[in-house]
């Protein structure tokens, strides 16, 4: 992979660089008390199932990405039997410019007890599908990857759920990446965010481009019948052409799912929205990244990471390999 727009500070020069697009985009982006367009709203949520995972896992007192977001999606998931679950705390231990979560260099000491509590909890929800993410802990040697394996196998014993996990970078280790694919999951998530132009001040300078890139390729290449997937941000001022190279470049690591959402700004501090991405061009965006062979392409303003449109895909592709395996073993004996 070509050299990092976006991995490393490389001087003053770097600085300079970051700071001056930071003004640029604050300058020219949308105001925050601008009124959204009307694709972005959405209706109150609710449904039977709605509620009873709602009542639950409050009960359970369980950090969902579904609530400390505010995605807009919630009703379809929860109501479709899917959920979005945080690991490892609630505080990050990087400051990216497009999300809300707390952040300290020194976030409190993991709970060795969380995987199994984790793994309880979700057993008495009855779901079909758990994504399960976390804040980054750069602060732990091997970044939380034992906590988040251990997570991933005590899940798998649950009778027909299916696990995805987004997972931190780990700093591009890959002892830790291997860690967590020896677990098992069946669908493996790093999210590019942006592209690669865009990386040194949408994101942490501890993460990168094509950090993100390896940690994705590194999984394919161990754990080929995992299903890779990534996340692209628009709105934040990329180019259509700065688009599809980040498209290649995922390809080219292996990635078989893609999702496209619209940036919102969480906050005035955050990175400003910079256009409102129309529909029609989330369409055009999607003809895209299918002709680049992703297997899937989710895209659309409410797409989000953990999106259950591509959650339903994936389910039928899962099931598909599982079958192809056992297909192979059959001719083997």
């Amino acid at each position: 992979m070509g050299s990092d727009g976006g991995d490393r500070a490389d001087g003053g020069d770097a600085v300079r660089a970051r700071r001056d697009l930071v003004m640029q985009l604050k300058a020219g982006g949308v105001p925050t008390d601008a009124k959204k367009p009307p694709w972005l709203r959405v209706g109150v949520p609710g449904g039977e199932r709605y509620q009873r995972v709602r009542e639950t896992l409050r009960t359970l007192r369980l950090h969902t990405v579904c609530q400390e977001a505010h995605c807009p999606n919630v009703a379809e998931c929860w109501g479709g039997g899917t959920a979005t679950v945080m690991l490892m705390g609630d505080v990050c231990t990087r400051g990216c410019r497009f999300c809300n979560v707390k952040t300290a260099a020194h976030p409190p000491p993991l709970d060795s007890d969380e995987p199994r509590h984790l793994a309880e909890a979700i057993q008495t929800l009855h779901l079909d599908y758990i994504v399960v993410t976390s804040v980054d802990r750069d602060d732990l040697p091997d970044g939380g990857a034992a906590h988040f394996a251990e997570a991933i196998v005590r899940l798998k014993q649950i009778p027909g759920l299916l696990v995805e996990v987004l997972t931190p970078d780990f700093r591009g280790d890959v002892d830790a990446v291997r860690q967590v694919g020896r677990a098992g999951p069946d669908v493996f998530a790093n999210n590019i965010e942006t592209v690669r132009r865009l990386t040194p001040v949408v994101r942490d300078q501890k993460a990168g481009y094509d950090q993100t890139l390896a940690v994705l390729a590194r999984m394919k290449l161990e754990f080929p019948g995992v299903v890779t997937k990534s996340s692209i941000m628009v709105g934040l001022g990329e180019r259509g052409d700065e688009l599809e190279q980040t498209m290649g470049d995922l390809r080219a690591a292996g990635v078989d799912i893609l999702t496209i959402g619209q940036y919102l700004r969480p906050s005035a501090w955050h990175l400003p929205v910079m256009q409102w991405v129309t529909p029609e061009q989330f369409e055009a965006y999607k003809g895209m990244g299918e002709a680049r062979g992703f297997r899937y392409v989710a895209s659309g303003p409410l797409v989000r990471s953990s999106y259950r449109a591509a959650e339903l895909f994936l389910r039928g592709e899962i099931a598909s390999r599982r079958s192809d395996r056992r297909g192979e073993a059959k001719d083997a004996t």
